[in-house]
């Protein structure tokens, strides 16, 4: 079964809001929150803790660091945070339920969340089992290689050396069967009808640092989270998984111009807190992390990691709203790919 048609009906509507919902605007979108809250009865009396399910190089640690720093200009407040990564975010995950639902602990998680409660429906569920505090980062995939690289030079050149490999080019990826960069990476083959072999690695340094020193021929990686290698001009990109090019990356080619029809996933990170948490706490944690979004360090931090080119922000009911279409569009193409959905 060609499994990429069956999610292009669902993923078009949360792809055109995505691309389309304020690109461009003066105001941060929470500047309408008041510029302060009162502590509920005290709370919080000592730091927060806030647990990352991935290593802190990578994009979410950097990402955790960022928001846990503004969230501490913001309110005075400290935030310690606890690195659990593996499983592709599943050890997090269940650090994390594990710990008391008292408001003092949070976590950020991606869209992996989504995708591993998608294929089985006991995993908790971040739309209800977790109450999402925000969404702070959505962004795209692209394809990388070293810029210094003479075997193949753009995307044609790419496909064509990758089909002369008989099946032994290299590709640094996650893991986990079944994420986003995977269900990309069949799209992508399948279309092509390339054989790559996706070598895999949890942590983001280790990845980037397979491509940088030779030992994959290339990466998939958002570009945000490779900023400092693009930057060094020690990465390019060959392939932008979107439909259409944005300005800080028009002259790589896109889906369209490459010829691949399918819609693209995207990457999102966001905060969330234990459902069963006290209720004013939870909504002083809510207007914390979504009034910290726009506060001046996060914003730069933001831009400089290229997660303005798509409209980033989503409150706690626009979150909800991400993640249940995200897994909705994750289940149908699971059980197209012929995988057992629990």
């Amino acid at each position: 079964m060609n499994f990429k048609k069956t999610m292009a009906g669902s993923a078009i509507a949360l792809a055109t809001t995505l691309l389309s919902a304020n690109i461009a605007h003066a105001a941060c979108a929470t500047d309408g929150l008041p510029s302060s809250m009162a502590k509920p009865d005290g709370y919080p009396a000592r730091a927060l803790n806030m647990v990352v399910p991935y290593g802190p190089a990578g994009g979410s640690g950097q990402v955790a660091q960022a928001m846990a720093e503004a969230v501490s200009d913001l309110t005075g407040v400290s935030i310690n945070r606890s690195h659990k990564s593996g499983g592709s975010g599943t050890v997090g995950m269940t650090a994390y339920m594990a710990t008391p639902a008292d408001g003092y602990s949070v976590m950020e998680h991606i869209d992996d969340a989504s995708s591993a409660h998608a294929l089985d429906s006991g995993r908790p569920n971040p739309a209800s089992d977790l109450i999402p505090l925000v969404t702070s980062q959505i962004t795209f995939s692209q394809i990388f290689i070293r810029t210094n690289e003479d075997r193949f030079t753009d995307w044609n050149s790419f496909v064509k050396w990758v089909k002369a490999q008989n099946g032994k080019a290299t590709i640094a990826n996650v893991s986990k069967e079944g994420s986003m960069e995977r269900v990309t990476m069949k799209f992508i083959t399948d279309a092509t009808g390339m054989e790559i072999q996706q070598i895999s690695f949890d942590k983001g340094a280790p990845r980037y640092g397979a491509l940088a020193g030779g030992q994959v021929d290339a990466l998939f990686e958002q570009p945000g989270d490779v900023r400092s290698f693009l930057d060094a001009g020690k990465f390019k990109p060959i392939l932008t998984i979107l439909k259409e090019s944005p300005a800080a990356f028009a002259d790589v080619p896109n889906l369209t111009d490459a010829g691949l029809n399918f819609e693209p996933l995207f990457r999102f990170r966001g905060f969330y807190v234990h459902k069963d948490a006290p209720a004013d706490r939870v909504k002083w944690l809510q207007w914390a992390f979504q009034k910290a979004y726009c506060q001046p360090s996060y914003q730069k931090f933001n831009e400089s990691k290229y997660m303005t080119l798509i409209e980033s922000y989503r409150d706690t009911a626009g979150s909800q709203k991400l993640i249940t279409t995200t897994v909705a569009q994750y289940r149908d193409v699971y059980k197209s790919m012929g995988l057992e959905v629990k």
